[in-house]
């Protein structure tokens, strides 16, 4: 009885990593994309550096985006998943860690349609500092979507 008491007081006691290291992961992201596109790079980039662990399919995104349900009025460069959502297009990472959080009813995911300049991994020197206003949509099972986040 003592040992287990000992156990116990031993579990409660460590801290939390120690107890449940998987609990401390890195959300990881299946991006697909094109195996020369620079912007996709970028946003992959702008992924890890807020925690996300990424795994780059360098084959296009065409199939993955059809296999998540997204529409092709919404389509972008890359698409990804992650925890059960598809990602489609620059979505910035803190959309992405809202998302996982609030896990909205009906969501198969967020959407950045095209490449608006200033999203993540459309805001290199090359575009001089220039942002673009856009929209971050959800992306709800019956096609529909509505904006989650803008960025102005």
């Amino acid at each position: 009885m003592r040992t287990m008491i000992q156990r116990r007081t031993l579990l409660l006691s460590a801290p939390l990593w120690a107890a449940a290291p998987h609990a401390l992961a890195a959300p990881r992201v299946e991006v697909f994309k094109d195996p020369n596109c620079g912007c996709c790079t970028d946003w992959v980039k702008h992924m890890n550096a807020n925690g996300f662990a990424t795994r780059v399919h360098a084959e296009g995104n065409n199939a993955a985006r059809a296999r998540a349900g997204i529409p092709k009025s919404l389509g972008s460069c890359h698409t990804a998943f992650v925890g059960g959502y598809a990602l489609e297009g620059h979505v910035p990472a803190a959309d992405v860690q809202r998302l996982l959080k609030e896990r909205p009813a009906g969501a198969i995911g967020l959407a950045v349609p095209g490449m608006p300049v200033g999203s993540p991994g459309m805001d290199g020197a090359v575009y001089g500092g220039r942002r673009d206003p856009y929209d971050t949509l959800l992306v709800l099972a019956n096609g529909q979507t509505r904006v989650f986040q803008s960025h102005r």
